[in-house]
């Protein structure tokens, strides 16, 4: 009982946390918002850094969803369609919530914050590799390339966040990863 309830309040935590952002978070608006209690909410994640811990994972769970779809070959490409993800309007609370988790665990080696903007480069570095050929994948200029292609998705996330121009950044990220298309 207590684990279906945990998830229950989890999903409703998350998807809270995906509209006003979790640095902040305080238990008591969460609970009243998603009809719990600060008390039941620390029995069932031991601590407020359980819960944002548990959080954490929920968002990255839903990160790797997408980017472990069937993607094209070659880092460029599958570059190209994660764009795809990460522009389309309807999964813009999700970015929020990745960029201020990303931000918050920069240079944080204890509590709930501690490893996720690491965790979350070496998941996407993981993917991009999965789409590249075994003999670039395995060799320096492979990690090199696939590093290159995730700085100009992340920066561009995070221009997209900032300023909304979805077209402009579109057409930088093409221009980047697609020259001559």
């Amino acid at each position: 009982m207590t684990s279906g309830r945990r998830d229950e309040l989890l999903e409703k935590a998350y998807a809270y946390v995906r509209e006003t952002g979790i640095s902040e978070m305080s238990l008591r608006p969460l609970a009243t918002a998603i009809g719990s209690s600060p008390r039941v909410l620390l029995f069932l994640f031991e601590s407020k850094d359980g819960l944002i811990r548990a959080l954490l994972a929920r968002a990255r769970a839903d990160e790797l969803d997408v980017l472990t779809r069937t993607l094209p070959p070659g880092a460029d490409a599958a570059g190209l369609a994660v764009w795809e993800w990460l522009a389309a309007p309807a999964n813009a609370s999700l970015l929020r919530l990745w960029v201020e988790a990303y931000a918050r665990s920069i240079g944080v080696a204890e509590g709930p914050w501690a490893g996720f903007a690491a965790g979350t480069v070496a998941d996407w570095l993981e993917v991009l590799a999965r789409a590249q050929p075994p003999e670039e994948r395995d060799s320096p200029d492979g990690l090199a390339h696939r590093t290159a292609v995730l700085a100009v998705l992340r920066g561009a996330l995070l221009d997209v966040l900032a300023t909304g121009d979805v077209d402009r950044v579109t057409a930088a990220v093409r221009r980047a990863l697609a020259p001559g298309a």
